[in-house]
């Protein structure tokens, strides 16, 4: 019941007037209105039962004077504005209530934010309304009018209730002549209003707006989902196929559109039940879809900047759904220190880069008239105009030689080898500075590749032949010479061998048998500094296996 259609004021009667003045309006008015029309309002305002109904939806509390300036107030048409504070704060809730709910009624083309303001209000005013004042109020001018005092409290509240369904009728109505946009901004806005963002338990006529707007939104959201959970679904088969990610990024972007569309229309439902202390069962199932993505293309695919951002997105838009946000808000951090974490490992390993850089590039110029340009840096080992990619070297050799006459010694002849499978570069220097700088470098870049190489197809099973001797994994197969007869091989343990060094060689043999073992020239034969570099790691740090110096 509106105030323009209360009984009261179709037949422009006052709370105070007696049984018979009210006879005489309705008398009255009938020569102005509808005789049916009067003749209802008559027997409702006085039959007791019914009155109830009419003083609870007028202004109780309001005196006849002042009742006639605010129904000529609300009688102008096109209200646009709430009634002044002033007069607000004068009236009893359940009048204020009755006056905003009439005039918002009238009011019309109301931008969303203004409507916002009209629903708190009546929504405050509601709130405020207590039974048992509201009876007292009645009885007080039922007093002077006549009619006998209200003494059931229930049928009071029970009018209240039926208030509280008109004006949910009446903020729905004017909801209803916004556009689809204005309506769920309006709604959204309403409710972080009146919730403090979802934190405070806000007013039940709120709280019933939002059930009424879940039940009419339930069509839009339940297909978005659908939708959300189709683009997951495409999205994981698409990262599990190796797509590019000129294909995976139009897709995660379309995906996280749908969410946010979900999510806006779904946010005024998320603050009220997060203020009632309940979960929004939907989010729930949204966000676990769009989490799980997340993490099995982290854990599956390392992906972890597309997995990142739709973490981020989940905190964005679930922020008022309370165990998702502790959830998600944990997953961030996570990802968020496995990024810093690979910014300082990319930061290391660039430095790491850098330094070995430095620390390999080298360049000499070698001979005494002519000279050759002898360069070594991460592009490549120079000489005589070829240059040699570090990953193609395969062996490498180097030592000096001494000189003398008739015992005198006349200088060292530095020689250094390295080439491929297929054919190999041959230098030779005077110069013990540029031997010892360049060989140190080369070990750097080349020897230590070499060594690890060595070591991983030992642990594969793979033997290797140096000179006479065969290495593998667990020792060394050794050749014993015989006078007669065809030589002997031995296979000798690690912890059954010796090493010890000789003029220009590498020596290995078994412990007190002389007769077996091998010497390498270092100048002569490949790769024999990093066999002995190798075994001689193994020696200082023990066990079985050569490959077990992989494990450190």
């Amino acid at each position: 019941m509106d105030l323009l259609q209360n009984p009261f004021h179709i037949l422009n009667a006052s709370l105070r007037d007696n049984r018979r003045r009210i006879m005489e309006l309705a008398d009255e008015r009938s020569l102005l209105l509808d005789s049916s029309e009067c003749m209802e309002a008559r027997s409702e305002l006085t039959n007791p039962r019914k009155r109830l109904s009419a003083e609870v939806a007028w202004l109780p509390g309001v005196s006849p004077k002042n009742s006639t300036k605010i129904l000529a107030w609300l009688e102008r048409t096109g209200n646009k504005s709430i009634p002044r504070a002033d007069l607000l704060s004068a009236l009893s809730a359940p009048a204020r209530a009755n006056l905003l709910a009439a005039a918002l009624v009238s009011s019309v083309h109301l931008k969303p934010d203004l409507l916002v303001q009209w629903i708190l209000e009546i929504s405050w005013a509601f709130e405020q309304i207590n039974p048992e004042d509201l009876r007292r109020i009645i009885n007080d001018d039922r007093v002077v009018s006549g009619f006998p005092e209200v003494s059931d409290l229930s049928s009071v509240e029970a009018e209240i209730q039926e208030r509280r369904r008109h004006y949910r009728q009446v903020i729905k109505s004017a909801l209803d002549n916004l556009s689809p946009r204005d309506l769920v901004e309006a709604v959204t806005v309403a409710v972080e209003s009146a919730t403090g963002d979802g934190e405070e338990h806000g007013p039940i006529l709120i709280a019933d707006l939002v059930d009424a707007y879940e039940v009419e939104a339930q069509g839009f959201l339940g297909k978005e989902e659908g939708n959300i959970r189709a683009l997951v679904e495409e999205l994981r088969a698409a990262v599990d196929a190796e797509r590019p990610e000129s294909t995976l990024a139009p897709m995660v972007n379309q995906l996280i559109q749908v969410v946010k569309n979900w999510d806006t229309v779904a946010q005024p439902i998320q603050l009220s039940t997060k203020s009632r202390g309940l979960d929004h069962d939907a989010s729930h199932r949204v966000a676990d879809l769009v989490r799980d993505l997340a993490i099995h293309i982290f854990n599956e695919h390392g992906k972890l900047d597309c997995s990142r951002k739709l973490i981020n997105v989940l905190q964005e838009v679930f922020a008022e759904v309370g165990e998702v946000a502790e959830r998600t808000a944990d997953d961030a951090d996570a990802l968020g220190e496995i990024a810093e974490q690979r910014v300082r490992l990319v930061e290391d390993a660039k430095n790491r880069a850098e330094e070995w850089r430095r620390e390999i590039t080298y360049e000499a110029d070698v001979g005494a008239i002519f000279k050759d340009k002898l360069r070594i840096s991460p592009e490549g080992i120079e000489w005589k105009g070829r240059r040699w990619a570090l990953d193609a070297v395969t062996r490498v050799r180097w030592g000096g030689t001494r000189h003398s006459v008739n015992g005198i010694p006349t200088g060292t002849t530095y020689s250094i080898v390295f080439g491929n499978s297929s054919s190999y570069a041959f230098i030779e220097v005077r110069k013990e500075a540029i031997y010892t700088n360049f060989v140190d470098r080369l070990w750097r870049a080349v020897g230590v590749r070499l060594l690890t190489e060595y070591l991983e197809g030992l642990r594969d099973g793979k033997k290797y032949r140096f000179g006479s001797a065969v290495m593998s994994d667990r020792g060394m197969e050794l050749e014993r010479k015989q006078l007669f007869g065809s030589n002997e091989r031995v296979f000798c343990r690690w912890g059954e061998l010796v090493i010890w060094n000789g003029a220009g060689v590498f020596c290995i043999g078994r412990k007190e048998d002389k007769k077996l073992a091998a010497a390498f020239s270092y100048q002569e034969e490949d790769n024999i500094h990093v066999l002995e570099a190798a075994i001689r790691m193994f020696w200082k740090r023990g066990g079985d296996r050569l490959s077990c110096l992989l494990g450190e």
